[in-house]
């Protein structure tokens, strides 16, 4: 009784956030929470495991409740299994981290009740199986997530990112409410097995195409739908925004997998994938360009969210371009790639996050111009903050380089694509992904530099301390499991392959298990083959090689001098390279057309003491073009309906009247 045991476990979630809201007070209620929460999710993720890698059957439910005519079904399959095994371990492992997180939280009656809410709504959103199951459960999720980004509401900067977030939430959810009812058709039949079953004409398929694509989307954090996403990740608790960001915005990447391709069927025209390959590909880039811009470190992560939601979705759209070609095989693999993706991306954002999160528990301080030499007091966060930041620059032997190069392997494949289109669509995509993945290194380089090298350059810096034992335990299992995604990546993809099949007609990828030294062989021999074992013990013999020659054929005589100051020695912190530094040569290159950047330098004239001033203003073209225009409008609309509420009764009689005649007059029309 696998689907009845994960419905129950989810209910115990809800209970757990019930007593929490009568318990929040005690001190030993965020103990009692994270460890339930944590058993449950454990408890979760192995029988999700077990259902995939057996390739089992398809389990169904349905339960008295919901609509009376409908009930609410759920539904146990390949996919969602994959997707639970993604929120699952991503909720234990935050779960562990905030066993001693937790312990700092300022307000924790605003955090316990909602964050094991939060984690039964995500795992509800994957086992519904009809409309209103899936978005009372996508709701509830996003109710949650608001109120736990809500948490420190009186700082005014995440009362703004709680305003925000909801409004994208409401428009996102009525693109998916208008989609359902596009798929359910003139009958009316809302659970996805009569889904399924709609022939659809193809102008009202590529409407529901575009409304998941929005719905989505919004929640992903696709541009220009991700203006939410960088204010209000940062706003949470680091565990939330661990989960939000690793976790949540997969279960967007499910709703959009499971609609487009499962209950639509095939894909009715080619362009489909066309489509999202350029939403993909222009994502990732400005994602990335956006995060090199930033020094919050909170604030980076969340923009590098928005760059790996755009690699996910550059896999979906190539996986959409073949199968409408009925090139099955090279489907698989795009749609092995973007899966891989969901799962490394879940592993190293949180992995990151909970290493912010240390930081600030140790510093209290976000911004890497105020932190530095952390390298020296927590030695452990920052070798875990490494492992994640090599890790999601692409580096081998790390998980993000398997499925950043399963991607390209797929872009190789697309010259036999028909379409001139998307002939050259695919490999501009492809140059948008690799120039994301440079600017990635480049960016973490920044990051993981200015906070953890250097010396410190606040007194809060200098006095940091290591973070506690539970958090340590957490960073480093996801540090463990980046290392083993990408060393053993073959026994991954085969445990995707059901999945994949599921979706792809039965096709996926050959089994990798049985490849001589676990080698990895996409499409064959010939073409292309990776071994990150190899790789991995390369690299360590060629380490220990070079430090035992060096050691062994260097002098015996220990000389120690100061550093080569260039002849201006400055104790000074503030004569490191800065954060700003890092991203002056990109911002000069991107910044004038992507930021419209504009620098202005203050420099007093001789013998003006005052101080010289460097000024960087950078706007947001997706905001100033996009939604400013959307919210004048609606103030400017609002001010004139305002009147309203100051009419007569004779005015109002007057409208109600007109308003029928109206009405009346549509309905004779219509017939």
């Amino acid at each position: 009784m696998p689907l009845p045991l994960l419905l129950s476990l989810s209910m115990i979630l809800l209970a757990i956030g019930l007593y929490a809201i009568l318990a929040s007070r005690r001190a030993s209620c965020s103990l009692q929470v994270y460890g339930v929460s944590l058993v449950i999710c454990v408890i979760l993720l192995g029988m999700a495991l077990t259902h995939l890698l057996n390739a089992a059957a398809p389990v169904t439910l349905t339960l008295p409740l919901g609509l009376p005519w409908l009930g609410a079904h759920f539904r146990l399959d390949a996919l969602s299994a994959f997707f639970l095994i993604v929120v699952n371990l991503g909720g234990a492992v935050a779960s562990l981290f905030a066993l001693g997180y937790g312990q700092h939280e300022p307000a924790p009656g605003r955090v316990l009740p909602f964050y094991p809410a939060f984690l039964a709504g995500m795992n509800l959103v994957l086992l519904a199986d009809d409309a209103f199951t899936f978005l009372f459960a996508w709701e509830f999720m996003s109710l949650s997530s608001w109120a736990l980004v809500m948490a420190h509401h009186r700082e005014p900067a995440n009362a703004r990112a709680g305003y925000l977030y909801l409004v994208m939430a409401c428009l996102g959810t009525l693109a998916l409410l208008l989609a359902f009812g596009l798929l359910a058709g003139a009958n009316g039949g809302y659970d996805f097995a009569t889904i399924r079953t709609v022939e659809m004409t193809p102008g009202l398929a590529a409407l529901a195409l575009i409304l998941v694509l929005m719905g989505t989307g919004s929640k992903a954090g696709l541009v220009p739908l991700h203006v939410w996403l960088p204010l209000a990740h940062p706003a949470a608790p680091s565990h939330v925004s661990a989960l939000m960001s690793g976790v949540m915005t997969k279960v967007a990447v499910y709703g959009f997998i499971r609609i487009v391709f499962d209950l639509l069927g095939e894909p009715v025209a080619w362009w489909w994938g066309g489509l999202v390959l350029a939403l993909g590909g222009i994502t990732a880039v400005l994602g990335v360009l956006y995060a090199l811009m930033q020094h919050d470190l909170k604030r980076l992560l969340a923009y590098h969210t928005v760059e790996n939601i755009g690699i996910i979705f550059i896999g979906l759209g190539l996986a959409l371009a073949f199968q409408s070609n009925q090139m099955y095989a090279s489907a698989a693999l795009a749609l092995t790639a973007a899966l891989f993706h969901v799962l490394n991306h879940s592993l190293f954002k949180s992995l990151l996050f909970m290493g912010t999160g240390a930081v600030l528990t140790a510093t209290g301080e976000r911004d890497m111009e105020r932190l530095g030499g952390l390298i020296h007091p927590m030695p452990w966060t920052a070798l875990a903050f490494l492992t994640g930041a090599a890790a999601i620059s692409a580096l081998p032997p790390l998980n993000g380089f398997v499925s950043e190069w399963l991607t390209f392997q797929a872009i190789l494949l697309t010259p036999e694509l028909p379409q001139w289109l998307l002939k050259f669509l695919a490999p501009a995509a492809g140059a948008l992904l690799a120039l994301s993945a440079a600017l990635a290194a480049a960016c973490f380089v920044k990051a993981f530099g200015i906070t953890f090298l250097g010396r410190p350059r606040s007194p809060a810096a200098a006095k940091a301390q290591e973070t506690d034992r539970y958090s340590l335990a957490a960073l480093f299992t996801l540090a463990a499991l980046c290392l083993l995604a990408g060393t053993l990546p073959g026994l991954v993809i085969d445990g995707l392959s059901p999945a994949v099949g599921l979706l792809n007609g039965g096709a996926q990828l050959p089994a990798q298990q049985h490849q001589p030294w676990l080698t990895l062989v996409p499409v064959a021999d010939m073409k292309s083959t990776y071994n990150g074992l190899l790789v991995l013990l390369f690299m360590a013999l060629s380490g220990i090689l070079a430090a035992v020659l060096i050691h062994g054929f260097a002098s015996n005589r220990v000389r120690r001098s100061p550093a080569w100051d260039c002849g201006f020695p400055d104790a000074s912190p503030a004569a490191q390279y800065t954060a700003g530094s890092f991203a002056q040569p990109i911002r000069r290159v991107f910044g004038s057309v992507v930021f419209q950047a504009r620098e202005q330098v203050t420099m007093p004239p001789p013998g003006d003491g005052r101080a010289a001033r460097f000024e960087v203003k950078m706007r947001d073209p997706v905001w100033d073009y996009g939604y400013a225009p959307i919210t004048q409008a609606v103030i400017a609309l609002s001010k004139r309906f305002n009147n309203l509420q100051y009419l007569t009764i004779r005015r109002y009689l007057s409208l109600v009247f007109g308003a029928l005649v109206l009405l009346l007059l549509g309905i004779v029309l219509w017939r």
